[in-house]
């Protein structure tokens, strides 16, 4: 899961990222990235958040409940978690029942 998580953050934030990389080592990379977002180009991570669909009502609430804490590693923290909510859902889904038949497969 953590070769298609990378895939999925490569692809939607348009980020270099290696093939293999441990969790934590990608949360550091990620928080690093969001820093520099939020300081040069704020409207594009405000963008990039919206294509991921992380939820704007737990970002705030997160951000407010942890003030002192680094916004970059919050929002990252949140990107990798609805990453994998998204693979999650996409495997749950794509499971086929293979005994319908074609005419009952829309």
């Amino acid at each position: 899961m953590n070769e298609e998580l990378i895939i999925n953050i490569k692809k939607d934030l348009a980020i270099d990222l290696p093939e293999k990389i441990p969790l934590d080592e990608l949360q550091k990379q990620l928080t690093i990235y969001v820093n520099h977002l939020i300081q040069t180009d704020f409207q594009l991570l405000i963008t990039l958040l919206y294509r991921i669909d992380v939820s704007e009502l737990k970002l705030k609430k997160l951000l407010e409940e942890n003030t002192g804490e680094n916004a970059g590693n919050i929002i990252a923290k949140l990107i990798i978690e609805r990453q994998l909510q998204k693979i999650k859902t996409r495997k749950q889904f794509s499971k086929r029942d293979d005994n319908i038949s074609e005419e009952e497969k829309w």
